[in-house]
């Protein structure tokens, strides 16, 4: 087989991204050179840990170090500790970059689940990952204790991570009751407050007494959506704080009245404490030079008595960014091989039955059609945004969701009517598949806005993506009666047959499609692992991530799978009738792909923001952890237009990209969230 000049081109540059990017964010990640990297498990009493270990080259049993140890939020997990990781194992700690329980590479033990639930789902992760990665790394012969055995260890967990750091500093001072040794001896909690650990009996005054006299300190962004809240506002969590201002702010730091951010104060019990608060969001915190130098001066002020052998580099002097550069360089060389990869097999015998055939390219519409089709495409856009809200945290009983039940109605009798006009008259093959596929989308749109989904844990075990799901299938039920409605109406009068929409029901070029589809992800991720043993690096920016996994989420894999799929199926075939005209062969067909698929992500985001950061109140003040998992799903929509627009272009037919969209963004989204092995 002689490879297409394009082709070849393409898969060259691709794997010169990727191993630049990988080589280059290793280097960075090391401290330039500075600390050795590994990823370790262990035992962790409730389950296994793992985490990446940042060892400085002149870290030993013979010269111990001061240890930080940093943890992620919900959903996340090691891997965005990255700055803290980097910036305080190059100034000489040693540095464990902890994956909570049911996170990344860990996974907690079936016995340790509880039937206690909140929020819809016990999380029990984190209440003892930080103190069991405590009990770990006391143990290890590089970790410096001082003269009396206690340790010489700090915790910092963002989030729920922070959570996880509260509950280890007082189950250290309770332990220490009895032992007389503390293992801990500062801390710093990034975007957290006590509204979590206070379910299990640790809020702001419990806390607080039993500081036992350590270092400790905050990070509470000014516009975090979910804490630092002042109790005596209401209306939703996403608008400005000013957290040394609240009652826990000022118990924390010992103060009757409101005290100072960014200052010092001595405790009653001979520790001292700190607030920071930047001008930030939640997830902006481990995305952040400014909070990465807070860090940064935390712990070079804590750990100043054990600063024999640290680095006295300025804490804005920092390389993290360049870790993230280059693996931003590593995804878009991914992405590039992904298509590279699907090209060259649909050459081969068996994956070139994919490929069924150059599309026709179509005329591109003129007048009041031009109109129609304008108004039309901008409905598309928008209608993910409208509705994003109602069904990812208003679900059934949203008034949005309930319009949307008699819309799908609606759709479903026009496609009765539909039907049996055509039944009645001529009969026409396509008229009859289009007005059935209004009855399904019309009716499916009416049930799931009436019968809760995604609902039973023991099933959909990646809580953080239930919601999305949901979401996902609303927008794809919502296009489907949109598209089959307007073929009834339009299309089909203009002569457009299903090969218009990238539709072929042969059954060897679907089976074709996805064979090429699971080789092509399955050699991406192979590339993805094989740069992570030898490099520790994946393919990311900020929250957007394609990470190594273990196979235990296999299973999460498939049962999310279906869900996704559809939607993959729709827009595919949405992106492929309308750039496959005359006018939409070039970048402008792309740029249109993307905003059908991430537009209405991209613009919902860009009104919450704006309306927080100017007017101190977000437009959505309720949309918390829905407007940050949103974030990462602009990227997510953005790359599969991408993928769908470049493939159906060469295939003939939606199978293959929605098939390759469907496999590889299921796995990155359950990869990159909890999963509870219950």
């Amino acid at each position: 087989m002689k490879l297409k000049k394009k082709t070849l081109t393409l898969l060259c540059v691709a794997l010169v991204l990727i191993l630049l990017g990988s080589v280059l964010a290793g280097v960075f990640n090391s401290g330039a050179g500075a600390t050795k990297v590994s990823r370790i498990r262990f035992d962790g009493g409730h389950g296994e840990l793992s985490g990446l270990l940042y060892m400085p080259k002149d870290a030993s049993a013979e010269n111990p170090k001061p240890t930080i140890i940093v943890t992620h939020g919900y959903l996340n997990s090691a891997e965005m500790q990255d700055a803290n990781a980097v910036e305080l194992s190059r100034r000489g700690f040693v540095v464990l970059a902890l994956d909570q329980y049911d996170h990344g590479h860990s996974s907690l033990s079936h016995e340790n689940y509880s039937d206690v639930s909140f929020f819809g789902v016990w999380l029990p992760f984190w209440v003892n990952s930080m103190n069991d990665a405590v009990q770990y790394m006391y143990e290890q012969p590089y970790v410096l204790k001082d003269e009396n055995g206690n340790g010489i260890i700090g915790v910092t967990g963002h989030s729920m991570g922070g959570f996880s750091s509260t509950m280890a500093l007082c189950m250290d001072e309770a332990q220490a009751a009895e032992t007389g040794v503390r293992k801990i001896y500062a801390g710093l909690t990034e975007g957290s407050d006590f509204m979590y650990t206070s379910i299990v009996g640790f809020d702001a005054a419990t806390a607080d007494a039993l500081g036992g006299g350590r270092i400790m300190g905050k990070v509470c962004a000014q516009y975090d959506e979910f804490f630092f809240n002042d109790p005596n506002v209401e209306g939703g969590t996403v608008r400005h704080k000013d957290y040394v201002s609240t009652p826990d702010g000022m118990t924390f730091l010992q103060q009757t009245e409101p005290a100072q951010a960014n200052t010092w104060y001595d405790t009653s019990d001979g520790g001292r404490r700190i607030i920071y608060q930047p001008a930030q969001t939640h997830p902006w915190n481990h995305f952040s030079a400014k909070t990465t130098g807070y860090a940064v001066d935390f712990y070079m002020t804590a750990f100043a008595d054990y600063a024999d052998g640290l680095k006295d580099i300025a804490p804005s002097s920092q390389m993290w960014q360049w870790k993230e550069a280059f693996e931003c360089v590593a995804l878009v060389g991914f992405v590039m091989l992904l298509i590279a990869v699907a090209s060259i097999l649909i050459e081969l015998p068996f994956f070139g039955k994919a490929n069924s055939g150059a599309l026709a390219v179509k005329p591109s519409v003129t007048g009041g059609k031009k109109a129609a089709t304008a108004i039309i495409l901008i409905v598309a856009v928008l209608l993910p945004a409208v509705v994003f809200e109602p069904l990812m945290d208003g679900g059934v009983e949203s008034p949005i969701v309930q319009v949307l039940f008699y819309v799908g109605l609606l759709v479903a009798v026009g496609g009765i009517v539909a039907l049996i006009m055509n039944l009645a008259k001529a009969k026409e093959k396509g008229m009859t598949v289009g007005s059935v596929v209004m009855i399904l989308a019309g009716g499916l749109l009416a049930l799931i806005c009436k019968v809760p989904m995604y609902q039973n844990y023991g099933v959909w075990t990646a809580p953080g993506l239930n919601s999305i799901a949901y979401w996902t299938i609303g927008c794809a039920l919502i296009s489907l009666c949109i598209l089959s409605t307007v073929y009834v109406c339009m299309k089909a009068k203009d002569g457009f047959t299903f090969a218009d929409y990238g539709v072929s029901f042969k059954p060897m070029v679907i089976v074709a499609g996805l064979c090429t589809a699971l080789v092509t992800v399955v050699i991406g991720y192979a590339v993805l692992f094989l740069m992570d043993a030898l490099f520790k690096a994946d393919f990311r920016i900020w929250t957007f991530a394609f990470k190594t996994f273990d196979a235990n989420i296999l299973p999460a894999i498939l049962r999310y799978l279906p869900t996704f799929l559809l939607f993959y199926i729709i827009s595919t075939a949405g992106i492929t009738v309308n750039t496959n005209t005359e006018k939409l062969q070039g970048v402008k067909g792309y740029l249109l792909a993307m905003a059908l698929n991430a537009g209405g992500a991209a613009l919902w985001l860009a009104v919450q923001y704006i309306s927080l950061f100017a007017g101190g109140v977000a437009a959505f003040p309720g949309a918390a952890l829905s407007g940050i998992e949103l974030v990462a799903m602009v990227p997510t929509l953005a790359i599969a237009a991408i993928i769908s627009r470049n493939l159906y272009k060469k295939t003939g037919n939606i199978w293959t990209p929605a098939f390759l969209n469907a496999i590889l963004m299921t796995t990155m989204a359950v990869a990159n969230t909890m999963v509870a092995f219950k």
